[in-house]
């Protein structure tokens, strides 16, 4: 019995088209095989078995060829007939075929890597960018009255800023700025379930006031403090590679203070009138009937070689635009706030000096003086220029911007209790 097998292995051979068939959708068995099985299988069956086995046995009466061209043209049709109608799920040239067109999609899905696999992941990331569902961010009410524009674009956030209130059942977030609170303002309508509620302040505890009823109203907090969910200080620094251009500006003034909230049980005030009997201090702002532009600040600024970053009141994290307006337009800082250990967490060890570094505003004084006449001493507190730059917060506009994100990036459920003990203690 070799010709049946010789033919079968023969065709399996011959039968590569009929995969290409079964690849694009179509039969299984392609015809031609049907009529190349069926012929030789039955030739061989009569020759070798009723020729030869049934000629044997007494009384066998050997078919004759009108018999056989009938029963051959019956199965032909028979089989031609239940493979049209019916496709079978497993056979030889299916599993041959999946195994070609699989080995084909590897192929072809390896060539594709190689050929360009940061497009192919691009792609995908672009499209899933897409797919995200836009973020929401419902502003209740603008800080101060202070209206900004409604785009994240400058601090490359893709994110939908909106005032209006009808949208506040699609928010996914809703931004309220505590110094323009009052529990009549707030929304009547309940909360959707998955909305967050960002409480937004910059004013330091002795500044703004508690709601006892507000404790335990919001999800998330957006401050200057770095323990908040969504920080935003009044100013940072950047860093900036091979920074040498920065030329410190020219000096006419030894030490400078612009203030206009004066109040003499503040800190910065007591310390401000013992200092001043040591050296010269140039004070401008409301407090000296000196008012100023925001033009005539920064000249004012860049022109001392000290400025009094004084602050109104002493907490965690309470560093505002006084420290970083002076670090920005060429000035020496002299730090009253939290401790230094604090603003080291901010801006580096030798880019200020801190009251308490002093045992006395004499003191003080006698090292403002000394550093006046030795230019090499002073001009070590700015070696951070080279390294690092300062960028100034955007308020109200980056606090929404950075809450929007935080949302999109963060969707789990969040709550935030005591919100008082917090932030008032």
């Amino acid at each position: 019995m070799t010709l049946f097998p010789t033919l079968l292995e023969l065709n399996f051979k011959a039968g590569k088209s009929g995969c290409k068939r079964q690849l694009t959708g179509g039969r299984s068995f392609i015809a031609e095989d049907i009529w190349i099985y069926i012929f030789f299988y039955y030739y061989y069956f009569i020759s070798e078995f009723q020729l030869e086995g049934w000629a044997m046995s007494s009384g066998f009466q050997r078919p004759s060829l009108h018999q056989i061209a009938f029963c051959c043209l019956f199965i032909v049709c028979f089989l031609v007939v239940f493979f049209v109608y019916y496709t079978p799920e497993y056979n030889f040239h299916t599993l041959l075929c999946a195994t070609e067109a699989e080995a084909s999609k590897s192929n072809s899905s390896s060539e594709q890597q190689i050929i360009s696999p940061h497009n192919e992941t691009q792609g995908i990331s672009v499209e899933a960018a897409d797919a995200e569902p836009e973020t929401i961010l419902l502003i209740w009410m603008w800080p101060f009255g202070h209206k900004y524009e409604l785009s994240c674009n400058v601090l490359n956030i893709r994110c939908h800023l909106t005032d209006d209130k009808s949208l506040y059942h699609k928010a996914d977030g809703v931004l309220f700025h505590h110094r323009d609170l009052n529990l009549a303002s707030m929304p009547k309508e309940p909360r959707p379930w998955f909305q967050k509620w960002v409480w937004f302040n910059m004013e330091s505890p002795a500044n703004s006031h508690p709601f006892a009823e507000l404790n335990h109203s919001f999800n998330l907090t957006s401050n200057y403090r770095l323990d908040s969910h969504i920080p935003v200080p009044y100013g940072r620094l950047e860093y900036v590679s091979g920074n040498d251009t920065f030329q410190l500006p020219a000096k006419d003034k030894l030490v400078c203070w612009i203030v206009s909230n004066w109040n003499s049980r503040y800190k910065r005030v007591q310390y401000y009138n013992e200092l001043k009997k040591h050296i010269n201090i140039n004070g401008y702002g409301a407090a000296f009937n000196r008012r100023i532009n925001n033009e005539e600040r920064m000249k004012i600024i860049s022109e001392c070689k000290f400025y009094l970053a004084f602050e109104n009141s002493i907490y965690k994290d309470y560093m505002t635009e006084k420290l970083f307006y002076s670090m920005q337009f060429g000035s020496l800082p002299i730090a009253l706030g939290p401790s230094r250990q604090n603003y080291e967490d901010h801006i580096p060890s030798d880019s200020f000096i801190h009251v308490d570094d002093f045992s006395s505003p004499k003191e003080l004084a006698d090292w403002l003086l000394y550093l006046d006449k030795n230019n090499t001493e002073y001009m070590k507190y700015f070696n951070w220029r080279s390294r690092y730059e300062v960028k100034m917060s955007m308020f109200g506009a980056e606090h929404a911007c950075r809450a929007c994100s935080y949302i999109q990036q963060n969707r789990q459920y969040q709550v935030f209790h005591e919100l008082n003990k917090w932030y008032w203690g």
